[in-house]
């Protein structure tokens, strides 16, 4: 890490290469968090009645043998209406619990909510262990299982986040949104990352796995696409409507594997494009609160609510039946990464 706030790529021996050999493995990982105004952030608004509402989804990824990750935050892991419906997946082996550290409405409060706070890779290093010390225990106390996987809420992965998990004995993080540049709202920079795991320290105990997205276009081929997206991702081209001309124009467009914002011949491309450029880890990721209508700016009619099950369920046929590919947990991924050479 930098002390700007922004995570260093990592050097080419910390990259997790699975061989082009193996299948395609699939995870899942929900963002299970409370109802909230995604354009306000109060300390106050922590209802967590979406989580019940899980069934129907986790019905569906039961079908095919997926065991889903729910990245709990502190008003779910504090409150029986957030704790009960994920214990009993839990029990039944059904899911895997980590933790997503919303810092506004975790404790202690000392800071003051803002853009900037709302990423808590930005708060002082003794106050962000303090918030996931919290979590941590938190989730502990509420699901029996102390969590070893992280995601930041917001992305917000910050110069001290690494220190912080290690300490706590987080073996995974999950925060790295590949192909984009947070800057601009006051996060971090992941512009140059890409969808491929790999160590985030030197020791090798900490294992990213990244959200996956592809960059897939004419443009997508060539060796520049890497260095031209954090500009095509900038306010600057944003403003000038480049990223929309480049889709449109087939040329580049980065398609992220999430039901959120993604139709399913999208998702289904970008799987097929990064599977033929020998990648191996696929990540479906969406927040609990589209299992609700109004829960999130995705789902705002049972009309779309019906969408985004469809999208699950033809998605899920799709992997397990096209591509061949099988259901994994992300230790599933740190085992594999252990075993290889790198690791």
């Amino acid at each position: 890490m930098t002390g700007d706030r922004e995570l260093a790529t990592p050097p080419p021996d910390r990259h997790i290469r699975i061989p082009t050999t193996a299948p395609p493995l699939l995870l899942v990982i929900v963002d299970a968090e409370e109802e909230f105004d995604w354009k306000s952030y109060r300390r106050t608004a922590i209802s967590v009645g979406n989580i019940r509402a899980q069934t129907r989804a986790q019905e569906l990824l039961g079908r095919f043998k997926v065991v889903p990750t729910y990245m709990v935050d502190h008003p779910v892991a504090s409150q029986v209406e957030g704790i009960a419906p994920l214990a009993e997946f839990l029990a039944d082996g059904l899911c895997q619990i980590g933790a997503q550290l919303h810092s506004w409405v975790t404790p202690p409060f000392e800071e003051e909510i803002s853009p900037r706070t709302t990423f808590a890779g930005n708060l002082p290093a003794a106050l962000e262990f303090a918030k996931l010390e919290t979590l941590t225990a938190a989730i502990e106390n509420g699901f029996g299982v102390r969590p070893t996987i992280y995601r930041a809420g917001r992305y917000g992965f910050g110069p001290n986040t690494t220190e912080a998990l290690r300490r706590l004995g987080y073996q995974i993080d999950c925060s790295v949104l590949p192909g984009i540049n947070l800057k601009p709202r006051q996060g971090p920079d992941f512009s140059r990352f890409g969808t491929e795991p790999f160590w985030l320290d030197q020791d090798r105990t900490l294992l990213e796995l990244p959200l996956t997205a592809g960059m897939v276009g004419l443009l997508g081929r060539s060796a520049i696409a890497p260095a031209l997206y954090p500009w095509i991702a900038s306010p600057l081209a944003a403003k000038m409507r480049i990223p929309a001309i480049l889709s449109r124009s087939r040329l580049l467009d980065r398609i992220p594997l999430t039901p959120e914002g993604t139709t399913l011949a999208e998702a289904k491309k970008v799987t097929r494009w990064l599977w033929a450029r020998g990648h191996r880890t696929f990540c479906v990721s969406y927040h609990s609160s589209s299992l609700i209508v109004g829960g999130t700016p995705y789902i705002r009619t049972e009309a779309d609510l019906a969408i985004f099950l469809g999208w699950l369920e033809g998605y899920l046929e799709f992997f397990f039946g096209e591509m061949g590919g099988q259901a994994a947990t992300p230790h599933d991924i740190r085992n594999l990464a252990l075993a290889s050479v790198g690791g």
